[in-house]
């Protein structure tokens, strides 16, 4: 009577561990579809962070140029202002020692002299304007370069972050 007992005993433990096998598959299948799909979608995540980072990199590359141009149209300008303004300095000079001349040639050079001081007043504005302005372009400039670095930085950090849990997954499996 006892082997009696035994046998279904056994079977029914048997077909238990069975059913509880199947659910565990069944469970371990889900959570792998779950996982699968999650490093899908991160791996996504990454190939389109890598794109914008792609893209930020050309665009500082761009405003490199960008400011190396400015840069060199800025020393350009400010040697030929400096040129100009050394000219005008000359003639102003030699106007002002020029002593002898009759009082027309004076009133000639006298009105020549004062277009050239307005127009050395104008210059040196419009340079020290210009000066203003390409200064201001570098300091955004830079302001612009830092802010791009830093989201670069984020991004290439937000990259890594996900490639490890893209990879922390598939370990398990």
């Amino acid at each position: 009577m006892k082997k009696l007992v035994k046998k279904p005993a056994k079977k029914d433990e048997a077909a238990e561990l069975k059913r509880e096998m199947v659910r565990l598959k069944r469970e371990s299948n889900v959570k792998i579809k779950g996982l699968e799909s999650k490093v899908k979608s991160q791996a996504e995540e990454i190939d389109r962070k890598g794109k914008e980072i792609e893209r930020l990199k050309a665009d500082l590359q761009k405003k490199d140029r960008m400011v190396e141009e400015n840069k060199k149209n800025l020393s350009r300008m400010k040697k030929e202002s400096s040129s100009k303004i050394r000219e005008l300095e000359l003639k102003i000079k030699e106007i002002t020692e020029e002593p002898g001349k009759k009082e027309e040639d004076l009133k000639a050079s006298k009105n020549l002299l004062d277009q050239r001081e307005v127009e050395l007043k104008r210059l040196r504005e419009e340079v020290e304007y210009k000066n203003q302005r390409l200064a201001s372009k570098d300091m955004e400039m830079e302001s612009y370069k830092k802010v791009t670095e830093e989201k670069i930085f984020q991004l290439e950090a937000r990259v890594k972050e996900l490639e490890g849990k893209a990879v922390e997954p598939s370990s398990i499996s």
